[in-house]
């Protein structure tokens, strides 16, 4: 067009902001402007309006408030030992499969572990973060048929303090360690059967141990063989608490049944695994711990349930150990933190597993100990067999200092908020974040609303929702899904290829 200015060619596509001009639909756009931390001193000099947030700021930095944007901190320990928010160093965490609990507990983990906490991971099934504690310099035992077993028999790391202590506090360590392994052993047969021992099993049991215990050699712990030749051969000690009154007819009746699920033990799916000397004991020096048990397949409920016991028996008799060394003045005084994944299938496993967890748990307060117990729901112990056992299950929440909820259905929701306490509004935005994602119309992956979104619950306190994004250092230490993204399979790349 001759004297005239050609005028530019609207594009067939739209731009991402529209058209400019007159009926083009263009949006303004201004980049978000840099978010600083600061003191309120240095606050008030820079912008006069500053105004401070209720978010806790002790702990591990979790993530973000989600309605302040304010940066959250906590953990089980800190909110215990400086900031008294809480009475009992326990942390519960509920949610459903793919929304980033275990996520949130590595964090809280490797945050710990900079503070000097050790990190005690008592059976990590997936496993979840065992890439984590190599990472921070620690242990891993691989536990699992041809790889690795527990002697549930070796009192561990309580009885070589107990014996380093010696005197009346050696004593008394030494009679704690009979009680674990005592506890242990009572558990595989729970376990075995499908139902708790009886009373006076227990006393043939606990006299059984005692006999071996004063008849074992420097160094060598007994094994569970050793246990079934003390049934056959029935000593003094033994057969005094079967009330026989000389009769062997009375004695054998009285040990057949024990006599009989020792044997399913030892003969069973279990006895690979814990009839032979402990691989790899823990070291207690070590700066973090994990107890891999992903090699026991999904299916093997009995060596799975069995194996989490076994090793939360263990990890929880060296954190003992541990603070009675340092009672004595013969260790330095630690704290520890223990992780206890995938809770609903060890109580899935056997009626009375329940109570076995309860003892081995409940005095963590008392031994320096924070915890953190991850299941999906509720129902985990409403599907116990009976009410004692629902009831000990329950007690793990109402116990807990600090309640953690990802997405839950509102129907969870509502039986949670009756044992903790939820207003109307907070089991709403729970409830949200257990919707699916929606269709993705590039065909690629579309995360869960959910994830990554938290609300932490204290007592009577309002609860406190976050949200949580990951770095790429916790991104590779941490994957879920890695049976799906190793050897260079991903799913959203493939997709996209196929398109």
């Amino acid at each position: 067009m001759s004297g005239k200015e050609r005028r530019p060619q609207r594009p067939s596509v739209a731009p991402p902001r529209g058209w400019y001009g007159p009926g083009g639909g263009q949006v303004g756009h201004l980049d978000p402007p840099t978010m600083w931390r600061a003191t309120t001193v240095q606050a008030c000099g820079l912008w006069p309006f500053a105004a401070g947030s209720g978010a806790p700021m002790t702990g591990v930095p979790l993530g973000q408030h989600l309605h302040t944007g304010a940066t959250v901190c906590g953990d089980p320990i800190s909110w215990f030992t400086r900031a008294r928010y809480i009475s009992n160093p326990s942390l519960f965490m509920l949610g459903m499969p793919g929304l980033g609990k275990s996520t949130l507990v590595n964090r809280i983990l490797i945050g710990l572990a900079a503070t000097g906490v050790t990190p005690l991971v008592l059976g990590d099934l997936k496993p979840d973060y065992a890439d984590t504690v190599r990472a921070l310099g620690g242990q891993v035992i691989s536990i699992g048929r041809g790889v690795g077993g527990i002697n549930v028999l070796d009192p561990g790391a309580m009885g070589q303090a107990a014996a380093k202590i010696g005197g009346e506090a050696g004593k008394v360590l030494a009679a704690e360690a009979h009680g674990r392994v005592l506890n242990m052993v009572a558990a595989l047969i729970t376990i075995v059967r499908g139902r708790p021992m009886d009373d006076h099993e227990q006393s043939v049991l606990s006299a059984c141990l005692h006999y071996l215990a004063e008849r074992a050699r420097p160094g060598r712990a007994p094994l569970l063989p050793d246990l079934l030749r003390v049934l056959d051969e029935g000593p003094d000690r033994v057969r005094a608490v079967t009330l026989d009154r000389g009769n062997v007819t009375r004695y054998q009746e009285a040990v057949d049944p024990l006599h009989r699920s020792l044997l399913g033990v030892l003969d069973g799916p279990l006895g690979d695994t814990f009839a032979s000397e402990t691989s790899t004991r823990i070291d207690p020096a070590s700066p973090a711990v994990c107890v891999d048990i992903s090699r026991i397949g999904e299916a093997d409920t009995q060596l799975t349930a069995a194996a989490m016991l076994a090793a939360w028996s263990d990890g929880l008799g060296t954190v003992a150990a541990a603070h009675a060394l340092a009672d004595a003045g013969l260790a330095p005084q630690r704290w520890f933190f223990t992780v206890l994944d995938e809770l609903w299938r060890p109580l899935r496993a056997a009626s009375g597993i329940v109570e076995r967890i309860d003892a081995l748990t409940r005095l963590n307060r008392s031994l320096g100990l924070g915890d953190a117990k991850i299941t999906h729901t509720l129902k985990d112990a409403e599907a116990l067999g009976s009410e004692a056992d629902r009831a000990k299950a329950r007690g793990f929440v109402e116990r807990a200092g600090m309640v953690v909820c990802a997405g839950l259905p509102r129907t969870e929701m509502r039986e949670l908020g009756e044992i903790v306490g939820m207003s109307e509004r907070e089991i709403e935005l729970v409830s949200s974040w257990s919707s699916p994602p929606g269709w993705a119309s590039t065909g690629g992956h579309e995360e869960p609303p959910g994830r990554g979104r938290f609300l932490i619950k204290v007592g009577g306190r309002p609860g406190i929702p976050i949200k949580v994004s990951i770095t790429d250092t916790e991104r590779n230490l941490h994957n879920t899904n890695t049976r799906w993204t190793g050897n260079g399979l991903n799913l959203s790349k493939r997709t996209e290829a196929s398109r």
